[in-house]
């Protein structure tokens, strides 16, 4: 059975694989899979930002506005006496 190979049109990524695969002592396959892994893990766990406000609000239900709270609250100091 014939392995299956990658094939990169990026000198770039060529490069950057081969000197990686000499620098640990590894196979091109081998560094290109733990890479591919790594972002896979890295980005497939990733909600979008807006996504995630989106579902934040629609379960509790109740939207926060801070700066109001923060106002409500602030007191302006008298200074040092001297």
């Amino acid at each position: 059975m014939v392995t299956p190979q990658l094939s990169v049109r990026s000198s770039k990524a060529r490069d950057l694989a081969h000197k990686l695969a000499r620098r640990e002592n590894r196979t091109i396959a081998d560094i290109v899979e733990r890479a591919l892994e790594s972002y896979e893990a890295r980005e497939a766990g990733r909600e979008p930002a807006a996504k995630f406000y989106s579902r934040l609000s629609s379960q509790s239900g109740t939207d926060i506005d801070f700066d109001s709270i923060i106002n409500e609250n602030r007191r302006a100091h008298k200074g040092v006496e001297l």
